[in-house]
């Protein structure tokens, strides 16, 4: 528990965060960098701006409730210490991503009208299923839905994201290298605190890889949801498009052409991807990855 201790601590947090990678910025971003003009004032492209952002404030919202939630529960004072900075991490995302929203003309008292609205229903479900363990106290299921499956997913898409904005959408490309780094954080913490639980009981696991099953079926549906209403392909265009230097390498995820791939070919990478490290994670932590459903 000494190496836990020491490689989750608060100060380690405060060194590596707030006094390493998030200082000197507003907001996620570097100061006084704006989200491109075409993105702001085309309707289309702005609306499709929005309804992703809703997205990820939804994901962040479940991610916050589930991280707070699971600090009365934790079973040492290592890990309610490490919940405690990951609760605020994930409080800085909800707070990053409504800051977009309102830099893209969304009015504070119309927040929570628009990420209701716009949230998609299959990532409601996924984060349901979450929060119901959160609300039963079951700390090991709790943890593997949210610094395994959840922030696992989470870190994928945002990596997607950054690799397809970091020329054309520089202030949302910095704003997504933060939470890449939170979100790198979590998952290591997930990994490394959970394994040793599996461990001690052992009678959790076919509980638990059901959980992972159910959360991965709506997590797939959720991403079909959004590559067919065209949200995501259309905003890594525009960004590729906005690129100030037309000799720029073309953004690649994963061996995939962001500019160029089809919304089939951009879901297929993604679900690979996240999926593929669902399996090793959780074979890490001695949990049997569950195939889910396929929308």
């Amino acid at each position: 528990m000494t190496d836990f201790l020491e490689g989750y601590s608060i100060q380690r947090w405060l060194e590596s965060c707030p006094q390493g990678y998030l200082a000197g910025t507003e907001f996620g971003h570097e100061p006084g960098e704006s989200e491109p003009d075409l993105l702001v004032t085309d309707p289309l492209l702005r609306e499709q701006a929005i309804s992703l952002t809703a997205q990820l404030i939804a994901g962040e919202r479940c991610a916050l409730a589930a991280s707070s939630g699971l600090i009365g529960c934790a079973p040492d004072e290592a890990s309610k210490r490490f919940l405690a900075t990951q609760t605020l991490d994930e409080a800085r995302h909800v707070e990053i991503f409504s800051q977009r929203l309102f830099d893209l003309g969304v009015k504070k008292r119309e927040l929570d009208d628009v990420v209701g609205q716009l949230a998609n229903p299959n990532l409601v479900h996924f984060a349901e299923i979450l929060l119901e363990r959160v609300d039963k106290r079951d700390f090991v299921a709790g943890v593997v839905g949210q610094n395994i499956v959840l922030e696992g997913m989470a870190f994928s898409v945002f990596e997607m994201l950054h690799a397809s904005m970091k020329t054309g959408n520089p202030k949302f490309a910095h704003t997504l290298a933060g939470t890449i780094a939170d979100e790198r954080r979590h998952v290591g913490f997930g990994e490394n605190r959970i394994g040793s639980l599996i461990r001690e009981h052992p009678d959790r696991k076919a509980d638990v890889q059901q959980m992972q099953k159910e959360m991965s079926t709506y997590m797939l549906a959720t991403f079909a949801d959004r590559f067919r209403d065209g949200a995501i392909a259309a905003e890594r265009r525009r960004a590729s498009e906005l690129a100030p230097d037309a000799d720029a390498p073309a953004p690649e995820y994963h061996g995939v052409n962001l500019a160029e791939a089809s919304p089939e070919e951009l879901e297929g990478v993604l679900t690979n991807t996240v999926l593929g490290e669902f399996e090793t994670r959780l074979a890490r932590i001695g949990l049997e990855y569950q195939t889910p459903d396929r929308p």
